[in-house]
Order: structure tokens, then C-alpha cells, then sequence
């Protein structure tokens, strides 16, 4: 896999950590291309099972009243195009109205049940907490999925006795080794990965989305900007890119249960 590197705090080395199989939610489609198509591009190259789940249709989104009638299936459509473009193919959604997302108890039973399916070693999700520097990374329905995702993950889905009917069904409790979340505050962020050699692909897979984009070329500028920046806050080398994330260890060799 392309190469990480952890900033002081970064619980995570991946000399050291086997990821095998992410499991990536989402609000809206195109989150996930924005905030992490490069490290998912470097994890499929490298054989690495990934999936998405998205947790609303996006049917709030986009700039063009003509496509209103079409918007759902317009976007779906998009999303799997651009998930095929870094090696991704399991894509579900959870069908919540774009706009009014919410970590109640309907979501988080949703995400406990695909988490215990897929039994991933990492949890990608976006960030529970408000960025002021960029607010847009902030939608409301991006801070319900940080929030029902970081509640599902401890302690419901390493519970046995909470939604019981999921066990029942025969989804066991399962412990997550590791929780990575994206398009949070900076302050937060302690892991990045290099994924200079996984830009194209990325930018491909956001050029997919055309219509989110009323301004494709402002668009690309920014993103390439923001991933030259991370780069730099990582220490990498003058002309590499990187993604930032905040890794949170939530099962390790150490981890007490219940404390």
C-alpha cells in the first residue's frame, strides 16, 4: 500500500497493522471521493477489500433544477462509476433524506448490521466534530454520520446484548480494530497517506460527479491544492500529496473492555 505516515499521536503504523478489508460510510455520494479516494485507490491496489455505504440518496444535491426528477438515480449511478475508478464494487446505501440525517437509533442499528456483516479491520467515516476553518466540510448530515457511526462502533457492536435481535440473526458482536475519520478539524488529524501516485485516479473519480460541479476547474484546483498542503503538514517532500485523517484505535492488544 501506498505509504502513511503518522504525525506524533497516530496510534496507527502500517509496518505494523494489517488492514485486509475497510468498510467507508458516507452522507452523501461523492463524499468518499473527496475525502479519501486516494487512500482507498492505494488500499485496492494493494489488494485490500473495500466497501462504501451511503447513508442518504443525495437527492438535496446538486445546481441544475433539470435534473431534479432524475437526481437520485443520476447520482447513484455517478457514485458507482467513480467507486469502479478506484477499485470499489460493493456499494449500499441506507436510504435516510438527504438534509435531515440523523445518529438515531434506526442508523445505528443500520451501521452496527453492516459493520458485524462485513467485519472490517477499519471503520472509515467522516468526522463527528465541526471544522470552523471550512464549514463546508461540515454539512449537518456529515456530523450525523461522524456521530452515528462513532456511537454504533463503541459500544453497540461489540455488545452482544445491544439490538439483540441482530444477534439473533446471527450477527455476533464484533470488536473494530481501528475507526478512521475524514473531512474533520485539523487539529484532529494525526495520520496521512501519501497518495501521490493515486492523485489521477482521485481527481477522476470526483470529475464523475458532474452534477455537484458547477465550477469543474475551480474544483480541481482545490482539491489538488489541499492535498499538496497535507503533504506538507506530513513532512512529505516538495510536489507529493497526501490525505489526513484522525485514527482512532478502538481495539488493540491493550484495549480493557469497558474502559
Amino acid at each position: 500500500m501506498t505509504a502513511s505516515t503518522g504525525q506524533a499521536g497516530s496510534p496507527f503504523n502500517p509496518d505494523k497493522h494489517r488492514v485486509g478489508r475497510v468498510l467507508c460510510f458516507a452522507a452523501h455520494p461523492d463524499d468518499i471521493d473527496f475525502g479519501a479516494a486516494g487512500t482507498v485507490a492505494a488500499w485496492t491496489a494493494a489488494g485490500v477489500q473495500v466497501s462504501y455505504c451511503i447513508m442518504t440518496d443525495g437527492e438535496a444535491g446538486g445546481f441544475d433544477p433539470a435534473h431534479r426528477a432524475d437526481i437520485i438515480a443520476m447520482r447513484d449511478a455517478e457514485q458507482r462509476r467513480a467507486a469502479k475508478l478506484v477499485g470499489v464494487t460493493d456499494i449500499h446505501y441506507l436510504h435516510q433524506r438527504d438534509g435531515y440525517l440523523e445518529p438515531s437509533h434506526e442508523v445505528m442499528k443500520a451501521v452496527v448490521r453492516l459493520i458485524r456483516e462485513v467485519r472490517p479491520d477499519v471503520v472509515l467515516a467522516m468526522h463527528p466534530e465541526r471544522n470552523w476553518e471550512r464549514i463546508q466540510k461540515s454539512h449537518p448530515d456529515h456530523l450525523a454520520v461522524g456521530e452515528a457511526v462513532t456511537r454504533a462502533v463503541y459500544p453497540a457492536l461489540e455488545n452482544p446484548f445491544a439490538y439483540p435481535e441482530l444477534a439473533d440473526a446471527g450477527l455476533e458482536a464484533y470488536k473494530l480494530p481501528w475507526l478512521w475519520l475524514y473531512a474533520g478539524p485539523g487539529e484532529r488529524e494525526n495520520h496521512f497517506v501519501d497518495v501521490t501516485d493515486h492523485v489521477d485516479a482521485k481527481l477522476a473519480a470526483i470529475h464523475v460527479h458532474v452534477s455537484q460541479h458547477p465550477d469543474v476547474a475551480a474544483m480541481e484546483v482545490t482539491v489538488r491544492q489541499g492535498m499538496q498542503h497535507n503533504a506538507a503538514r506530513a513532512g512529505l517532500p516538495e510536489g507529493r500529496s497526501a490525505e489526513a485523517f484522525h485514527v482512532v484505535a478502538v481495539n488493540g492488544p491493550d484495549t480493557i473492555a469497558g474502559f
